[in-house]
Formats: structure tokens, sequence, C-alpha cells
């Protein structure tokens, strides 16, 4: 169609900036977990949105940080891969510190695939005044060339439409990729696996989420419309595995509840939530844990 614009744009940033809640609140719905705790994603995960003005197909991607293992290497590898395969990025930053190491080697990255590139400030109802934001975008043009700036609040839902305008603005005329009614190529039981590690993420302390994978075991619909969905916690410790069963299983049965509301959502229907616990110590570690919780390189 005549003035269609369609394209790739990939979220980068350091962990925990809001990728995923910026990807959330543009689509107009849940798509990637999020929780405030950094490295929250681990895989690409792909959201469409559309419009009468064409098609955004993200890629959001884990936060680029240093690698400490193998689960680490594979989440580093993913999110610089797709840097280079998108038409367009979105690189999030934050208010707070003036860039540093980290930034450096983001925009050192972003140099090197010599992708257009929009800077979007996210968070911005925690700056103090508006030369605290002149400050912070003076300091990311000197380290990269920007195409466009645009300041935002990804949880507040602040200048959305104005983001949506600036990424169809620099995205080339194209077809739509994805049909219209498309939001994600992810596989429902990779959704689900997700929403049961959110909760985790909500309501366990420390580092235990880090160490956790989800793995569903079983997953289908009675025709009657009940889902029934069995699932995999995996953790690396028995005494990790204590604190997610809790006294008398109440940790479990919590994470239990808080995902199958999340799930009863996403399937429109009723759902009968087992969940068990299994330790596979230093799973993070091992290829074949990894390739078998779903942490394997594949072509964006």
């Amino acid at each position: 169609m005549e003035g269609i614009r369609s394209g790739f744009v990939g979220l980068a940033g350091r962990p925990n900036v809001g990728k995923s809640t910026l990807m959330n609140a543009v689509i107009g719905q849940k798509i990637a977990i999020t929780s405030k705790r950094p490295q929250t994603t681990r895989k690409r995960i792909m959201g469409v949105y559309d419009d009468e003005r064409g098609q955004i197909i993200f890629h959001d991607t884990p936060g680029i940080h240093k690698a400490r293992n193998r689960l680490s290497e594979f989440m580093e590898h993913v999110a610089e891969k797709a840097l280079g395969d998108v038409d367009l990025v979105l690189w999030l930053v934050e208010p707070g510190e003036l860039p540093g190491e980290a930034e450096e080697y983001i925009a050192g990255l972003l140099r090197e695939c010599k992708k257009k590139t929009i800077l979007v400030v996210n968070k911005i109802d925690i700056l103090k005044n508006e030369e605290e934001l002149t400050q912070l975008t003076e300091a990311y043009r000197n380290l990269l060339e920007l195409t466009e700036l645009i300041p935002i609040s990804a949880y507040k839902h602040k200048n959305i439409e104005e983001l949506k305008s600036a990424i169809f603005r620099n995205l080339p005329p194209g077809p739509r990729y994805y049909d219209e009614d498309t939001v994600t190529d992810m596989p429902l039981r990779d959704i689900a696996a997700e929403l049961i590690r959110e909760q985790t993420l909500y309501k366990l302390d420390q580092e235990v989420p880090h160490g956790i994978a989800v793995l569903i075991e079983e997953m289908r619909q009675r025709k009657n419309g009940l889902w029934d969905v069995k699932a995999s916690i995996i953790c690396e410790r028995e005494a990790h595995k204590g604190i997610i069963i809790g006294r008398g299983g109440s940790m479990l049965k919590r994470i239990g509840s808080g995902a199958r509301i999340q799930m009863e959502k996403l399937l429109e229907g009723r759902v009968n939530l087992q969940l068990f616990v299994k330790v596979r110590k230093d799973w993070r570690e091992n290829p074949l844990y990894l390739r078998e919780y779903g942490y394997r390189e594949e072509p964006l």
C-alpha cells in the first residue's frame, strides 16, 4: 500500500532500563515479562505493532552486560546480534549518572552496526529538572550520532505516541511482514514459561531468580475449554528448592496463583496449573541444559 512504512526495530540498552515495558506499552499488550530485577529478559522477543501507517516489528533483547556464565554469554550474543539485523535501533537510557563504561561500550556496538539510532530517555518522571535532561542528552550526543531523541515514561505511557511517530518517520517504505492481528512469534508454551518465571522474580529474594529456568512439561486444552499446564521450575541448589517451595508449599502456591492469573488472561480461559521444582546443579553452565530450557541461538 502506498505510504506504508515497516521494518525491524531493535531495543538496546543496559539491563533494567525498561525495554520490555516499552515494547508492551507500544503494542498495548503484555508480550514480554517485566520486573525491577536486571537481566529479566533472556531471549530475543518479537512484538508487532500495526496501524494505518504501517508495521513496527520490535526485537526486545537482553540488556547488554558483562557475561559471567554460559547463560550470560548466550544473552550477550543475542543482544549484540540483534543490532545487526534491524532497520532502526532504540537506545534506551535513564536519568541519573552520566554515561559510563557500559554506555561507551554500547555506543561502540551501535557505531559498528551503522544503524539509525533514536535515543529514548526512559523514566523521565524521575527527572529533577529540565537542565538534567539537557546535560544527559548532550553527553549521549558526544558518544554517538543520534537520529532523534525522545524522552518518555514507558511505565506511565508518557510520550509513547510521539515515539511511535518518530519510529515510523525513520523506517523504510515496505510491506506488512505479518498479519495485522499478529502480536508475537513466541509459542504459547514459551509465553507460559515466561509468565511463571516472572512470578519467581516478583516473589523470591536475592539471587535465587537468576538461577531459575522454567520448562513446560505439558500444555493441552480439554474439550470443555480448560487448559492443563504442567511445568517444572529448575533451580541450581537444594537450598534454592526449599526457598521456592516454602514452608508447607506456601511460596510455590503463591508463584502458581500469580502465574495462573496471568495465563488465564493470555489463554482467555481457565487454567489448571501444576508446578514442580527440580534441581539441576549449575545448569547455567551446561550447554545441554541450556538447549533443553530454550536458550538456543536462532536466526533472526
